[in-house]
């Protein structure tokens, strides 16, 4: 189903219906330093293979292996994105921010259940992390609990009030339960917000259409 398929595109701020989104920062996690990826494809593969240089040289060091991942994926190889995150998970497996990035890149690989484990230990309820609950959501969503999906991103509005993206993704979990009027008011809500981008705007048409 093609609504199901967009689900991941503004939980996870990944692949699903668009390649090379903006956002990919926060669904990586936030390096020390941060680094912004250059938006035409021929810089873009030469960021890439200077990234991936450095972490040839030094695998251990977080901040390189994320911006690398980062870069990975959007050149639309997530494979490789998933192996650099998971190497970095395994060397820090109780570091939240990397056991994030690694749960969303497996989410945008389509590895559902496993990425449902990981992010269960990317955040506690007492430091709970908005974007993790949305993609926790979004794979809720995708395995067919829409119940579930929506208390968490309940949950994660509460945390970050009136975010387009996560008011999309509840949208979107409307409509796959056939909550259409629901599923039109929300995801109007989230194309009223001054930071909804054009999938956003994308989403209410599709439910509408």
């Amino acid at each position: 189903m093609r609504l199901a398929a967009c689900l991941l595109v503004l939980g996870l701020a990944l692949g699903g219906c668009k390649t090379g989104m903006p956002g990919m920062a926060d669904s990586f996690g936030k390096p020390a330093a941060p680094v912004t990826l250059p938006r035409d494809q021929a810089s873009l593969h030469r960021f890439s293979e200077d990234w991936g240089r450095r972490y040839d040289a030094n695998r251990a060091d977080k901040n390189t292996a994320l911006t690398y991942a980062r870069s990975l994926h959007a050149l639309g190889q997530n494979t490789q994105a998933v192996a650099v995150l998971q190497g970095l998970a395994i060397q820090n497996p109780e570091d939240m921010q990397v056991l994030s990035a690694y749960g969303k890149a497996l989410a945008d690989a389509g590895q559902l259940k496993q990425t449902a484990d990981i992010l269960t230990r990317a955040h506690t309820p007492e430091r709970p992390d908005w974007s993790v609950l949305s993609t926790q959501g979004s794979i809720a969503d995708q395995l067919g609990d829409h119940d579930a999906a929506r208390g968490y991103y309940d949950t994660a509005l509460k945390i970050h009030p009136n975010d387009p993206g996560v008011l999309s993704n509840h949208g979107l979990s409307y409509a796959l339960s056939q909550q259409l009027p629901k599923a039109e008011e929300t995801l109007r809500l989230a194309a009223s917000q001054p930071d909804a981008d054009e999938r956003v705007r994308q989403n209410l048409a599709l439910v509408l259409g």
